[in-house]
């Protein structure tokens, strides 16, 4: 199959002919439709992702396809369903499984899966005989890719699987922030900062969620236009943010939502909520990076949290995703900003880069 190989942190990304072994007991093997480009991908080409340390290694991780092929074992999907990849596979028997928290899954299987091989050390990918790594079990910049069955979630025929596969990551994790991390109530008020992909879904999920006032902040104007779009009441060219804010809702807003993944927006996120008021990173900082917190602000009974993919449960989340979607209460359409083929997933890794884009989609015909 053709795939996009990083061979070399920091080196563009090349287009080449990797072999695909058949699934084995439990795998699926997926013809993959589409697959989105993520900042997750960018880090994980920059060298800063802690989960990307072997090359040669298949990029993308936000996709969707069609069953080819199951392994051994495989009972809940079976050649020509419809799929999204989810990003985790939970096992379903570890202890935070047990207490209704996949996305914390401990099993061997996700915790193996992170690292790109199968729980047995191995991979179904290969190039020249040398193995090759699937980023966090999956690899979707490639025509194909083996999963584990936990992994593939089934949507209906009908569904766009160009669309679909955006609520593999961007879409579930600013959803999921709102509506699983803080629980966002109906009437509340809401500060984003950061309006590319991600930050558009958190906008989305606090509209779902029932709040009121949903400020969005960001540093480019044309982010700022299309945060309206996707539910924003009110728009900030950031600088002083808790000034700014404390202008529109007094004392702070009840949540604050952080996507950028930079430590000094944080805290001036952090800060613009009001007593009581809760903050959830969104975004991930750099490995080494500190965050700096007054401690007096926590006096207020304010909240700092994280959040790992919108702490979703795939086979319970991606789906509610799909109905909204199909409902016409999510807005998928709107996040595509361009179409291109495998050849040319290097320049829309650089529009993703340069933040001209909400989301790029590779498509696979």
């Amino acid at each position: 199959m053709r795939a996009a190989v990083l061979r070399e942190f920091g080196e563009p990304l090349e287009i080449a002919e990797v072999a695909v072994a058949e699934p084995g007991a439990g795998e699926v093997a997926v013809r993959i439709a589409a697959s989105g480009v993520c900042g997750s991908d960018i880090k994980a080409l920059d060298g800063n992702s802690p989960v990307v340390r072997h090359l040669p290694c298949v990029l993308g991780h936000e996709s969707a396809g069609v069953v080819e092929q199951v392994g051994p074992g495989v009972a809940n999907v079976k050649p020509g369903d419809h799929v999204v990849i989810a990003m985790n596979g939970p096992c379903g028997r570890c202890r935070a499984c047990a207490r209704g928290r996949a996305y914390l899954c401990s099993g061997k299987a996700r915790m193996s899966a992170i690292m790109g091989v199968f729980p047995d050390g191995s991979t179904r990918l290969s190039l020249g005989g040398e193995a090759v790594r699937p980023y966090i079990g999956i690899g979707a910049f490639a025509e194909r890719a083996v999963v584990a069955e936990a992994m593939c979630v089934k949507v209906a025929k009908d569904a766009p699987l160009d669309l679909l596969a955006l609520t593999a990551c961007g879409v579930v994790t600013g959803y999921g922030a709102v509506v699983n991390t803080a629980r966002v109530e109906p009437g509340t008020s809401v500060l984003v900062v950061g309006c590319g992909g991600v930050g558009l879904n958190v906008i989305q999920g606090a509209v779902l969620a029932g709040a009121t006032t949903i400020i969005a902040a960001d540093v480019v104007e044309s982010k700022l236009r299309l945060a309206g779009e996707f539910g924003a009441t009110h728009t900030l060219l950031a600088d002083d943010l808790p000034k700014q804010v404390g202008e529109i809702v007094r004392g702070g807003t009840d949540y604050a939502f952080d996507v950028t993944g930079v430590p000094e927006v944080l805290t001036k996120a952090f800060a613009a909520t009001q007593p009581g008021g809760t903050t959830v990173m969104v975004g991930s900082p750099a490995a080494g990076q500190d965050l700096a917190i007054p401690p007096g602000q926590l006096f207020g009974s304010r909240r700092l949290m994280g959040t790992q993919g919108g702490d979703a449960t795939p086979a319970r989340d991606l789906p509610i995703l799909a109905d909204l979607y199909r409902r016409g209460r999510l807005n998928l359409d709107g996040l595509v900003s361009e179409r291109v083929p495998l050849e040319q997933v290097n320049e829309a890794i650089a529009h993703v880069r340069g933040g001209a884009v909400a989301r790029s989609v590779i498509v696979f015909d």
